[in-house]
C-alpha cells in the first residue's frame, strides 16, 4: 500500500469529517436504548477502533502530519461516543492525561507507538511498546502518556464513550502524578 501523506494545516481548520457508516457489530454493542444510551464499554470501544482501522478507505485520505503538534480529526461524533484520527510525528507525545471519565480505546493503524502508564506501588511505571494492529481499551479512571518513540510517523484511531467533555493533565513526579490542568472541548 503506497500513502501520500500531505503536509498539515492546524487541526481548527479541518472540518469535520462525514461520520462512516456503523457496522452491524459496531451498533450491536450499544445495549441501552436511545434515549438512556449507556456509555459503551471499552471492550466494545476497541471493536469500534478495530473495525474502522481495517477499513483505511474510510480515513486514509484524511490523515496529515503537522510539525508543531500532533494532528487530529474527529471522525464520528454520535451520542453515546466519539472517534478521531491522529498522526504523530517521531517525538510526538500526549503526555500524561485522563479522559473526564470517558472509557476509550485506541487501536495503532500505521507505524509504532509507546504507551506509558502507572501500575501500582509494586509495578511502578509501565511501558508498552503498541506497534501497527494492536488495540488498547481501558476505563474511565485510566491515565497514560501516549508517544512516537519510532523513527517514521504512525497513525491511530480512538474511541471514547460518553464523547469527551475535559481532559486533565498531569506531571509524573517521585511521588507519582500530579494534575497540572484541564482542557475541555473548546481547546479541540
Amino acid at each position: 500500500m503506497s500513502l501520500n501523506l500531505a503536509p498539515d494545516e492546524p487541526a481548527a481548520a479541518q472540518a469535520p469529517a462525514p461520520a462512516p457508516a456503523r457496522t452491524a457489530k459496531a451498533a450491536a454493542t450499544a445495549t441501552a436504548t436511545e434515549e438512556t444510551r449507556a456509555p459503551l464499554t471499552p471492550s466494545a470501544l476497541r471493536t469500534v477502533v478495530r473495525e474502522l482501522a481495517e477499513q483505511p478507505d474510510q480515513w486514509i485520505h484524511l490523515v496529515r502530519l503537522s510539525t508543531e503538534e500532533r494532528w487530529y480529526r474527529r471522525l464520528v461524533a454520535d451520542d453515546d461516543h466519539e472517534v478521531w484520527l491522529i498522526s504523530w510525528l517521531p517525538g510526538q507525545s500526549t503526555g500524561f492525561h485522563d479522559h473526564g471519565g470517558s472509557r476509550g480505546a485506541f487501536t495503532v493503524a500505521l507505524g509504532e507507538l509507546e504507551e506509558l502508564s502507572l501500575g501500582g506501588p509494586e509495578q511502578g511505571l509501565l511501558i508498552r511498546r503498541v506497534p501497527a494492529g494492536t488495540a488498547r481499551a481501558f476505563g474511565p479512571e485510566y491515565v497514560h502518556d501516549v508517544r512516537n518513540t519510532a523513527s517514521g510517523p504512525a497513525v491511530t484511531l480512538h474511541a471514547y464513550s460518553p464523547p469527551l467533555g475535559s481532559m486533565a493533565h498531569y506531571d509524573l513526579r517521585a511521588g507519582g502524578l500530579v494534575r497540572t490542568s484541564e482542557e475541555g472541548p473548546e481547546q479541540w
